[in-house]
């Protein structure tokens, strides 16, 4: 049986919701930065959106994530609520960190989400502690860490993957190869041509999918899961993507060409290819697609509007916001 086959309607629109609202996300993030609205800085997920549909789908609420600078996807595909993310981002006192963490910095651990991370690879530790803490409670909670090409080169990839192998921990490791760490080519990173023979080293499995695939990522992580949840270990998995944008908004891009750009951006869009598949297994139609598109359209204006009418985010209180209570 083949992957596209195994994904029924629901599966199939849920992903496809999931990718279309972080992309739709996304894009008006970008316009109010433009707006000067947003403080600090964005970093764009647009173009890897089948990595974080896919990962997650196979999660529940209980399960965790760590996600990283390049976060909005991750914290959309765990469920988190669009206008609290908007709130976050436009310093809002509604938002999820109540406007203090900006859009580097969301946490939602009500859903699981520990929190994206501006350090690289900052992340992948955080997760590998959470997942042993599963582990010594004997829960079948699975912990998911997402990061970059360029955190596979940081000491805690290393140090983490090799914890969560000799202690069969139930975690998943997502490298997000989007082919630059910053500026540098992840051909000039990597003495390897395929990050996930790293997995080798480790005596874990690596796989290495197709990032542009949404049904190809939720196959491989749903193996992974199932494989940590079952008390089997951790499992690397390598996602090939590309991002649409710069690596923050503004960049002036003199590390890639034009050429380059515009054909990756034509060749490598995740939603495009969903909605493609979709079409031609007959899982649903253009108007039902359409249907959702208009339906998510509607769902950002809200909470944009609901975001933009919450007071600024107020000064800290000490020591109440800044140590936890006991």
């Amino acid at each position: 049986m083949t992957t596209a086959e195994k994904i029924d309607r629901k599966t199939a629109l849920d992903l496809y919701r999931v990718m279309r609202t972080i992309r739709s996300f996304e894009e008006r993030s970008m316009q109010l930065f433009g707006e000067n609205k947003i403080w600090g800085t964005i970093h764009s997920y647009a173009g890897e959106e089948a990595i974080a549909a896919g990962v997650c789908a196979n999660l529940r609420d209980d399960d965790w994530i760590t996600s990283t600078h390049r976060g909005h996807g991750h914290c959309i595909a765990k469920g988190a609520d669009l206008g609290r993310m908007f709130a976050e981002l436009l310093g809002r006192e509604t938002g999820y960190c109540r406007g203090r963490g900006g859009s580097m910095h969301i946490a939602d651990t009500a859903k699981g989400n520990l929190g994206a991370n501006g350090i690289v690879g900052g992340g992948i530790p955080i997760a590998t502690g959470a997942a042993l803490t599963a582990k010594q409670l004997g829960t079948d909670q699975v912990a998911v860490s997402f990061f970059g090409d360029g955190a596979a080169n940081q000491g805690t990839f290393h140090e983490s993957l090799n914890l969560a192998a000799i202690w069969k921990l139930p975690a998943v490791y997502v490298c997000e190869n989007n082919q630059y760490a910053e500026s540098l080519p992840v051909k000039r990173a990597f003495a390897v041509d395929d990050i996930a023979k790293r997995a080798d080293g480790y005596g874990m499995p690596g796989v290495h999918v197709d990032g542009r695939d949404v049904r190809a990522v939720y196959a491989a992580a749903g193996e992974a899961v199932a494989r940590a949840r079952t008390g089997r270990g951790p499992t690397l998995v390598v996602a090939d993507s590309y991002r649409h944008e710069g690596h923050y908004y503004g960049d002036p891009r003199k590390y890639q060409s034009k050429e380059e750009i515009d054909g990756w951006r034509r060749q490598f869009d995740p939603l495009a290819d969903a909605r493609t598949w979709i079409l031609a297994d007959r899982l649903a139609s253009d108007a039902d697609l359409d249907t959702v598109d208009q339906n998510i359209a509607t769902e950002i204006d809200r909470a944009v509007a609901w975001a933009e009418e919450a007071p600024l985010a107020s000064p800290i209180k000490l020591p109440d916001d800044v140590y936890a209570s006991h």
